[in-house]
């Protein structure tokens, strides 16, 4: 194994009674790497999360951190990265201050590096107004912020963050996102997290996993073309005005749409919302084909005005549903059935505190 082979999974399962929660993880982050751990609720992330921070055992397989196994050295594991779970456990009694006091003081920091450390994290997390309430006074968005800051305060070289902007405002997330972005110059984080824009924003790598299983890995470019289809946006005006030859008559949505199905190539043809004076269409074709020049040449012969032609690749969304809600399909046709009771134990309810009503800051 690579010395720049920061967080190391191999054939990494784990079992809930009769229910397999992980099964048979492969992947590898390298330093210097921010990598989007991606997954439907039940697919097991966080569940591979808490195997590679030592809070659980796996049944099978290796898992490494900074080449430190976490069932034979779990406390060189923990000196070596940083962890924000979903929910993250607080002490409510104790002030933010002393807080994060504490979790320093847990990683022998001494006074003055913690000092310096807790006006960087308190800056990141945007604490500095709460830092003499107890914790047990904050929102459970301010309580975010605080198991943020207890994961930062060490400044490891290694970062395991599971919904970390949940709760946060858009400024807060977009401030946060920068920061991971600086972080990564010289630092390694695997963030797990449902919002796909967070990803495209932060991450040059995903992994995608579903019913514990990777379906995913590579870079985002890489992840958007596994679908093997590319999208086409046509529309065409209702118009008996046509630059082209023809008979200019007014063409009908029915026409537009079989014609566009009759290209050579083209998979799947979609009408689209717009205004009453255009048809608008979306087309699918394989990755490896470019229907544009077909698409306008068949159109012009009609004598209709093209409005718009483009082509892109998927969505990571778009791709995102097309392999876990595949994987879904697939499991259904052999049978396969998640015990809500081990799916649980993955995915965190995700109801506030009482507490949380209360007013932030």
């Amino acid at each position: 194994m690579s010395t720049d082979v920061m967080i190391y999974a191999s054939d990494l399962s784990k079992n809930f009674g009769s229910f397999r929660a992980v099964d048979k993880i492969n992947f590898e982050v390298n330093r210097g790497e921010i990598v989007g751990f991606l997954g439907p609720n039940g697919a097991g992330k966080s569940t591979t999360m808490r195997i590679l921070t030592c809070f659980i055992a796996p049944s099978s397989g290796t898992a490494r951190i900074n080449g430190h196994d976490v069932f034979e050295h779990p406390l060189a594991v923990r000196e070596n990265l940083g962890y924000l779970p979903q929910r993250a456990p607080l002490y409510l009694e104790m002030s933010v201050y002393e807080y994060l006091k504490f979790a320093a003081d847990l990683r022998n920091l001494d006074e003055s590096t913690f000092k310096k450390r807790a006006k960087a994290v308190v800056e990141v997390a945007g604490l500095a107004q709460v830092l003499g309430k107890e914790i047990r006074q904050l929102s459970h968005g301010y309580r975010q912020r605080v198991g943020l800051a207890q994961a930062l305060i060490k400044d490891p070289r290694i970062l395991i963050l599971d919904e970390p902007t949940s709760d946060l405002d858009p400024n807060e997330k977009a401030e946060f996102l920068d920061y991971l972005k600086q972080l990564a110059k010289d630092r390694t984080v695997l963030l797990s997290t449902h919002n796909l824009k967070e990803v495209e924003t932060a991450c040059a790598r995903a992994i995608i996993v579903s019913r514990g299983r990777v379906v995913a890995d590579g870079s985002l470019d890489e992840i958007r073309g596994k679908s093997g289809r590319v999208r086409y946006v046509v529309s065409v005006q209702e118009s008996t005005d046509s630059p082209y030859r023809g008979t200019g008559a007014l063409p009908r949505e029915p026409e537009v749409a079989d014609l566009l199905r009759s290209i050579k190539g083209a998979t799947r043809v979609n009408e689209l919302p717009t205004d009453d004076r255009a048809h608008a269409f979306e087309l699918t074709s394989e990755r490896d084909s470019d229907l544009r020049a077909d698409i306008f040449r068949a159109i012009a012969d009609k004598g209709w005005v093209l409005l718009e032609l483009h082509r892109d690749t998927q969505t990571l969304e778009d791709v995102f549903r097309h392999l876990t809600i595949g994987e879904e399909r697939r499991n259904r046709q052999v049978g396969g059935k998640a015990e809500p009771a081990a799916v649980a134990q993955d995915d965190e309810d995700d109801e506030d505190d009482d507490d949380d009503d209360e007013d932030e800051g």
